[in-house]
């Protein structure tokens, strides 16, 4: 089940808002348990194979911050800690890359059955939270949840459950127990929601149908323009795919108290790649941050280890997206890149006139899509030539003709990419008059049911349209 589809607006989201909201605000525990109940229902609909995966991650996570909690003998916490990270990283590797792995080794040699393993929905998210909540608690920066429920509503909140944000507990301890849901609250979430849902179905989508009918094209009949019409519309379709999906998320969050931490800032117009990172995918980064990178001494350390601890964190994220050299080998260009940055031009960069800046920074971001898309390295590499002229693709009129007949969305992704609402939203700030006042509260309403009723168009003559980060 997709936020984006029929059965989750018109059946799963109304009888779960109808159930929850008919229990008293006062009975905290019985809207909890409604809100767990129906989210372990929500990963059941992705493969009843899966959920026996996210119980025992709920189990073993609850049970190891029981052992890591504060007060508790060193000894006992460390074996907490490190129960939670091989029982987690583990299972990560086993379902994920076990395949991988025997594959690789046989190409050297070895002969070793290669395991058929059906990949768990958002197993990536869902084990990253949980031993968040496990450091956290040794670490002392969190409480120990007594009430497994509760770790169970934490790590299966539905969501953010299969496709992130990755959550903090710190983040919502306190509203486990004591949010308080309310009207106003309620709107901005459903509002949040809406642009998702058009971010999704009216750009994500119809990018989508451009990237895929360029990247399947064989490189023998891609032409360098239709490459690169069809890397840039794969950009916008993964921007607007996963921030979408981290909105609706947001936006369900907040209709039933919950106050999820942003995942992307306009990561678009950013003027360096290390400033793409801290804008793109905010709760992975700052995970790697806080759990890899710091810990093996962050920057606080000679130039070498410092080198070596960034390579970490960079090959760590690239293997996080995917058991393939394709997304090793966009980890790794990320991590040349903010080396360079850090060591080499960052200096000469920030003197740049600023539009010089974003191009740099976005022709660097195209490429790495274009290794994140393809489904091995010869086909990215293909695909690089063929977007240099290095291919055999002639000359054709395809780029110019996707470019005309969908130019309503290119202008619209461009757009959306930047921060225009928070500018009309600054100029409207500080005026009093009535229009100003109307529009700043009606608005963003009046969009966000526009884009409901656009976006269910969509759906109403579309099919199946998953998100993209489903597969992590």
């Amino acid at each position: 089940m997709v936020f984006s589809s029929i059965l989750f607006l018109l059946f799963f989201l109304p009888a779960l808002l109808l159930l929850y909201f008919c229990v008293p605000k006062r009975f905290r525990a019985a809207r909890n348990f409604v809100l767990l109940a129906f989210s372990l229902f929500f990963y059941l609909c992705g493969g009843v194979n899966y959920m026996p995966v996210l119980l025992s991650s709920i189990a073993v996570n609850y049970l190891c911050g029981l052992l890591a909690a504060q007060g508790r003998p060193r000894a006992i916490r460390r074996i907490g800690l490190w129960s939670a990270c091989a029982f987690g990283l583990g299972m990560l590797a086993w379902f994920k890359y076990a395949g991988f792995f025997a594959e690789n080794l046989n190409a050297l040699g070895a002969q070793l059955p290669v395991p058929q393993i059906v990949l768990p929905i958002g197993i990536s998210f869902f084990t990253f939270q949980g031993l968040s909540y496990v450091i956290d608690v040794y670490r002392g920066n969190a409480a120990c949840q007594r009430n497994p429920l509760y770790v169970a509503l934490y790590v299966a909140l539905f969501p953010q459950l299969v496709a992130g944000p990755i959550v903090r507990y710190s983040t919502v301890e306190r509203e486990i127990t004591l949010r308080s849901e309310n009207l106003s609250e309620f709107s901005q979430g459903v509002v949040r929601f809406l642009f998702g849902l058009g971010k999704k179905m009216l750009l994500a989508n119809v990018m989508g149908e451009i990237a895929d009918a360029a990247f399947t094209t064989p490189p023998i009949w891609l032409s360098a323009s239709h490459a690169w019409v069809g890397a840039v519309a794969y950009t916008f379709q993964i921007y607007f795919d996963f921030s979408a999906y981290s909105d609706m998320a947001i936006g369900l969050g907040r209709m039933f108290g919950f106050h999820f931490e942003e995942n992307f800032n306009y990561p678009y117009i950013s003027k360096s790649v290390g400033e793409f990172w801290r804008r793109w995918h905010i709760s992975l980064s700052t995970w790697f941050r806080d759990y890899v990178y710091i810990p093996l001494g962050g920057s606080r350390c000679s130039r070498g280890r410092n080198i070596f601890n960034l390579a970490v964190v960079w090959l760590l994220t690239g293997f996080w997206h995917g058991a393939s050299w394709t997304f090793v080998l966009w980890g790794g260009w990320f991590l040349l890149l903010l080396l360079g940055e850090k060591f080499l031009w960052g200096k000469a960069l920030d003197r740049l006139p600023v539009p010089l800046r974003h191009i740099y920074t976005m022709l660097a971001v195209i490429l790495s899509w274009v290794l994140f898309r393809a489904p091995d390295l010869p086909a990215a590499f293909s695909y690089l030539a063929a977007m240099f002229g290095l291919g055999a693709g002639a000359r054709d009129g395809q780029a110019v003709y996707l470019l005309l007949e969908y130019w309503p969305e290119w202008i619209a992704c461009v757009l959306a990419a930047m921060p225009v609402k928070g500018w009309l939203q600054d100029r409207l700030a500080g005026r009093e008059a009535l229009p100003a006042a109307l529009a700043r509260e009606w608005a963003p309403k009046l969009a966000a049911l526009a884009l409901l009723g656009l976006s269910y168009l969509k759906l109403a003559t579309g099919s199946f349209n998953p998100f993209i980060y489903f597969q992590f």
